[in-house]
């Protein structure tokens, strides 16, 4: 008899699942969640969205082996520059406005110059990586692991910059992001 319980438990459990996946289907298909930038995510689906970004995030990083030269000056001076190139339209700078790529994004680009609670590690997975469906690029297709690094030792003093030390930066930045490219900025 007990036996006989736990199957008629299980099928039903089975239909309801198989029920639910059916609904989840349909959903989709008829473009019932609006995927808009200018639409915000409902609550549940934030909620799901930053627990799985964090968690991806912190086991990815996990094996990570962070330089111990990250408070080098060269290192920050070049990714003093490669900041101010390549992330500061979206994630802005000291004394910056708001950008119109900035304003558009969705989910908003994290603001740098504020104190993060990553690690080097994790800011190393996510510039190398990118993030899906956030606007934030792979940098490791078109960057190397040093140059990587750079911004990365940048990014650990941005949130202590005021806007007249962060423009001296990146005026002492290698003059050229092209030559940082192939390697030749002075290190």
């Amino acid at each position: 008899m007990r036996a006989d319980r736990v199957w008629r438990v299980a099928r039903i459990a089975g239909a309801l699942a198989f029920v639910a996946a059916v609904i989840g289907a349909a959903a989709i298909y008829l473009g019932v969640y609006d995927v808009a930038a200018d639409v915000p995510h409902t609550r549940p689906v934030l909620w799901l969205l930053g627990v799985a970004r964090d968690r991806s995030i912190a086991v990815r990083a996990r094996d990570v082996r962070v330089p111990a030269d990250l408070l080098d000056t060269a290192r920050i001076l070049a990714g003093a520059g490669l900041y101010d190139d390549m992330c500061s339209s979206c994630h802005l700078a000291p004394g910056m406005e708001r950008t119109e790529i900035s304003r558009g994004l969705y989910p908003p680009a994290p603001e740098l110059d504020r104190r993060r609670d990553l690690t080097p590690a994790q800011s190393f997975w996510i510039i190398k990586h990118g993030m899906k469906m956030t606007g934030m690029a792979a940098w490791g297709r078109t960057h190397s692991d040093t140059l990587i690094w750079d911004m990365v030792a940048f990014l650990q003093r941005l949130p202590a910059l005021s806007p007249d030390q962060y423009r001296s930066l990146v005026k002492s930045a290698p003059a050229n992001h092209d030559m940082m490219m192939r390697g030749q900025a002075a290190r």
